[in-house]
């Protein structure tokens, strides 16, 4: 602890060897806390006192630090991977949550890894569907690790292990557990593996409005293994693609044009897990290596979304709002939403028409819808606005919308006249096309996730 002092040292005076200064004197004092007394391994944090002089008020300033790693891995559950056995084996045991389809696919492997480095396992096996992100399910997963369950230390890391949804009922539980319990998160979905999983971002959804209740608490580690995406559908598959290709479009050029290269390849062949193409897996690592450095570099240093300069909202600004009404797969509406952002830019002189076409172009040979009816319904994209500029602190809209392959900017506000008009225009655009711009597997239902 430093004290800094407004007046000479005559305003102080030693009581028992301590250094005592006068609540009329103006002071700042800095605490450093010893490391000995640190509650987890991966968080610290500073702060500073100020009294005001007037012996009635004073101005507390504090800062957070954490630390977060991502690692691109093969065979995370095979015996002779180190990682998460040398996380767990000091500490006795393992306590997991895992998505319920992940553990009939994997469950014998994970059990039977843990058990291979003599580590106690306690499994959760929760469902993840859509339906099932609300405060319900955080209630439950509480249960399990809290004191009538788990009982787990706040610098016990849980091991999370499914898809976005888990990422993001189980990251918002283990925020809300001793207010801050770390989590290792294994995404074996698309969407978790290079978005969800990795962000600081836990939620559960509200009335008509996705993701609206939540905290910031980010996974310590986040581990992603392509080798789970050979068991999920290719409806999965594809809706994670878009959140790749937000990143491509906002941030990322090389990103880009390897999805137009490769895309339909690494649809079709689940990210080079279905067949011994090494060329193509090399190609899979780098496409998400890529999206995830993207990702991150925006999303992990602006961790508390204290600056709306958001690259990755790119395609959620709208979206937020028409999604549950109509039950959208997420990629889906998410490329709806970027598609749509792609014609509204173009509109507002940011986006000449080819790299507006090369958007929309890209999403459509994924089979990702570019647009549907519900973006005519003027009034909700309206409240859709008005909840965001809530949500994004009332400052204006900030939508992030492109520049240029690989660039963006943000509106701060899009008025209903320009709204309307590039809505009439993008529908002129998608209307042409032989599937009005449909996307293939769109719905939750599609996927059996209402």
């Amino acid at each position: 602890m430093s004290i800094v002092q407004a007046k000479p040292h005559s305003a102080t005076e030693a009581v028992n060897g301590n250094t005592l200064v006068s609540p009329n004197v103006k002071q700042f004092i800095e605490f450093d806390h010893p490391q000995k007394y640190r509650t987890s391994e991966w968080y610290t944090g500073h702060g500073k006192i100020a009294a005001q002089g007037d012996g009635r008020s004073f101005e507390i300033t504090a800062s957070y630090t954490l630390k977060a790693e991502v690692q691109v891995v093969d065979g995370i559950f095979e015996p002779s991977n180190p990682i998460l056995a040398d996380v767990y084996s000091r500490r006795g045991r393992c306590v997991a949550i895992v998505d319920q389809t992940v553990n009939e696919l994997y469950g014998e492997a994970i059990r039977g890894y843990f058990e291979a480095h003599n580590i106690p396992l306690k499994l959760m096996a929760c469902r993840a569907w859509e339906s099932d992100k609300t405060p319900e399910t955080v209630h439950r997963l509480l249960g399990f690790l809290g004191k009538d369950g788990c009982d787990v230390s706040r610098n016990e890391p849980v091991l999370v292990v499914g898809g976005g949804v888990l990422s993001d009922v189980a990251g918002l539980a283990c925020a809300l557990q001793h207010r801050r319990t770390p989590y290792i998160m294994i995404g074996t979905t698309v969407v978790a593996a290079i978005d969800a999983g990795p962000s600081p971002r836990t939620c559960t959804n509200g009335q008509q409005f996705k993701n609206s209740m939540g905290v910031y608490h980010p996974p310590v580690l986040t581990l992603v293994d392509r080798k789970f995406f050979a068991t999920l559908d290719t409806g999965h598959v594809r809706n994670g693609m878009a959140e790749i290709i937000k990143m491509a479009v906002t941030d990322d050029p090389i990103l880009f044009k390897l999805l137009e290269d490769y895309g339909p390849q690494l649809l079709e062949n689940h990210f080079a897990t279905l067949g011994g193409d090494n060329e193509l897996a090399d190609i899979a690592d780098e496409v998400i290596y890529r999206a995830l450095f993207s990702y991150m570099k925006h999303e992990g240093t602006n961790m508390f979304e204290t600056y709306q300069d958001r690259p990755h909202a790119y395609g959620h600004t709208w979206s937020p709002r028409f999604e549950p009404a109509v039950k959208l797969m997420h990629g889906h509406s998410v490329t709806i939403g970027m598609a749509f952002g792609a014609t509204l830019a173009q509109e507002m002189g940011w986006l000449n028409t080819e790299d507006r076409d090369r958007i929309i172009n890209l999403c459509r040979s994924l089979g990702l819808s570019v647009y549907h009816p519900i973006l005519e319904d003027l009034d909700l994209m309206l409240e859709g606005q008005k909840n965001m500029r809530r949500k994004r602190g009332e400052g204006g809209l900030w939508a992030p919308l492109p520049t240029g392959i690989g660039s963006c900017s943000y509106a701060q506000e899009v008025s209903s006249g320009l709204l309307q008009t590039a809505v009439e225009t993008h529908k002129e655009l998608c209307t042409a096309f032989s599937d009005e711009g449909k996307g293939q597997q769109m719905y939750l239902s599609d996927l059996g996730l209402e």
